[in-house]
């Protein structure tokens, strides 16, 4: 049976997806970041063609609200990095403890080189310029741990509750998504996005379809939804910079570059 939903400005309800309920249409006023308007759900393009529907999730992702985004992966939990109450909610939705890490969503190697302190320009194993081939990499399914500079705000790399102990890190993840809407939104942002893939809270799987999403994290307090279709069942292959040569630390949808190595390689 259709489901009957209201289409208005581009913003989209999604209908209600548990086993024997009865869809119902969710209606939405003009988007303010309060509890009273629920979940925001706006369906995009996939390949970034109708952006302009975004205005309303830049206006509430500043304003402190927490949200989920597409990438050229699975999709993202995300909020402002240089809001400290928002990172905090987004640690509370997805039910993670202070001492996991998060990443930054990046538009671009300005962003890169202003939150961290770049990629290793040599080494003394003959790579005389790591930034060169990355470049050839980004944007795409990585993320490159790199040390962060005093620009990144503290909130970023210590969070938690005052009554919880707080974990000092000097490295963050650093993804440059492949994703038209992901681009733009952050390119609308002029500022990098804290970054959390979206799994099951019961499973340890990803949730791939934004519906479903909305649905389970919506009752947990999720203030929006942008929604470009299904997404790939695979994370990005995450890269650790921060040693003599970049190591991977998890294979996932970016494909094992010739200069990088993995630790069984580096046990030998």
């Amino acid at each position: 049976m259709a489901v009957d939903m209201k289409i208005c400005s581009g913003i989209v309800p999604p209908p209600c997806t548990r086993r024997g309920a009865v869809p119902k249409r969710l209606k939405y006023s003009d988007p303010r970041f309060t509890k009273e308007d629920g979940l925001l759900y706006v369906e995009v393009d996939p390949m970034g063609y109708d952006t302009w529907k975004l205005d309303p999730v830049v206006e509430l992702l500043k304003k402190g609200a927490v949200g989920v985004i597409p990438t050229d992966t699975v999709y993202a939990l995300v909020c402002d990095l240089r809001n400290y109450a928002a990172i905090e909610r987004l640690c509370r939705i997805k039910d993670i403890e202070p001492s996991k890490p998060l990443s930054i969503l990046c538009h671009s190697f300005k962003d890169i080189d202003t939150y961290t302190t770049g990629f290793p320009r040599g080494n003394d194993h003959g790579l005389t310029n790591i930034f060169r081939v990355v470049k050839h990499c980004l944007p795409g399914p990585y993320t490159f741990i790199l040390t962060a500079s005093k620009a990144l705000p503290k909130r970023c790399i210590r969070f938690g509750t005052t009554t919880s102990k707080y974990a000092s890190r000097k490295d963050v993840g650093v993804r440059m998504p492949d994703d038209g809407v992901c681009q733009k939104l952050l390119e609308m942002m002029e500022a990098p996005l804290i970054s959390t893939s979206v799994k099951s809270p019961t499973e340890n799987e990803w949730i791939l379809d934004p519906v479903i999403i909305a649905d389970v994290y919506g009752k947990e307090g999720l203030d929006f939804v942008v929604a470009a279709g299904k997404r790939l069942a695979d994370p990005s292959t995450v890269v650790d910079m921060t040693g003599d040569l970049p190591r991977i630390l998890q294979q996932g949808e970016g494909p094992k570059q010739p200069w990088m190595i993995t630790k069984d390689e580096e046990a030998a």
